[in-house]
């Protein structure tokens, strides 16, 4: 599958990606545990279908240290038991904060109360932005048809 852009050649890509990655960046700075943030990308971009952005967090995941039965059961981390509870509360608030038309309603009160258990108000700022971030990195490569498999570890920080 061949791109239909170039985002990284086109000036006006190339402006705004720009600030867009340095607005990841500050997310990244965040004490919100790398996993967890990779594990949210992860389960966001298999939401949306971003073939490109699974790939990327897949690689990045496993690079830092994520073990494969992880990575695999993200799709169906409800019934999987290697998550910890505030796994399971960041990747719930990530599916519902993704799946905003079919959860009428946005994120439920019960699903940012249990995200708060176990998130500072930081943290969640952070998770939040996070999530927004991946919808918005998601579209871009889904409306551009960015193709996946080429990417290498660390390739874009």
């Amino acid at each position: 599958m061949d791109a239909r852009l170039n985002l990284f050649t086109n000036p006006t890509f190339g402006k705004s990606l720009k600030h867009l990655m340095a607005a990841g960046k500050a997310v990244k700075e965040s004490t919100v545990p790398a996993a967890t943030q990779e594990l949210v990308a992860l389960r966001v971009s298999q939401i949306n279908g971003c073939a490109a952005c699974v790939d990327m967090h897949t690689k990045d995941a496993a690079h830092a240290g994520e073990t494969a039965q992880r990575l695999n059961l993200v799709a169906v981390w409800r019934e999987a038991t290697v998550y910890t509870e505030a796994e399971r509360a960041a990747l719930e608030l990530a599916e519902e904060g993704t799946r905003t038309a079919d959860a009428a309603g946005g994120v439920s009160d019960e699903v940012w109360a249990r995200a708060a258990l176990h998130y500072d108000e930081e943290q969640l700022a952070a998770l939040v932005l996070h999530i927004g971030f991946m919808n918005l990195a998601n579209r871009l490569n889904v409306i551009t048809r960015q193709p996946a498999g080429d990417y290498v570890p660390g390739q874009f920080h």
